[in-house]
């Protein structure tokens, strides 16, 4: 039986202003403590307009969202693209007191978590992510995202 490679190829795409976002090397660390196993994965920081296009399109939902996951493969490697609009990632961290890195781990974390094949279609599934998430970003160092 072969073992799939542990190695992640990752790469980042700034489609928007990177003034204050986070670098690579946040994301590699992110998306590591979330892969289980090895990954070719790309991340692209889009703008509002690009995110809300990719949400309309493939999920049928005409506004921008914070992180959109777009699985290919799960074996042996996971292959994938993430696609995280920045200026939502904000204002949602303003909004729920959160550091902006938090938020980004946390999305990070969540995505990576979907091109994976987790989901949180039903009540389990959601519990299961949930947990999942919280135990990745507590290795992070990340407080609790789902606490009141």
């Amino acid at each position: 039986m072969k073992t799939a490679s542990k190695r992640l190829n990752l790469s980042v795409q700034y489609a928007c202003n990177r003034d204050g976002l986070p670098l690579r090397a946040d994301f590699v660390r992110w998306a590591r403590a979330a892969l289980d196993g090895g990954g070719e994965v790309t991340i692209r920081l889009v703008e509002p307009d690009e995110g809300q296009a990719l949400n309309a399109e493939y999920r049928g939902k005409d506004y921008a969202t914070n992180v959109l996951s777009f699985p290919y493969e799960t074996e042996p490697v996971v292959m994938g693209d993430l696609v995280i609009c920045p200026a939502v990632v904000a204002r949602e961290a303003a909004e729920q007191g959160k550091s902006a890195a938090a938020h980004y781990a946390h999305l990070t974390v969540h995505g990576m978590l979907h091109l994976q094949g987790w989901d949180h279609e039903d009540d389990a599934e959601a519990r299961a992510m949930e947990d999942e998430e919280r135990k990745i970003l507590a290795a992070l160092g990340h407080a609790d995202p789902y606490a009141d």
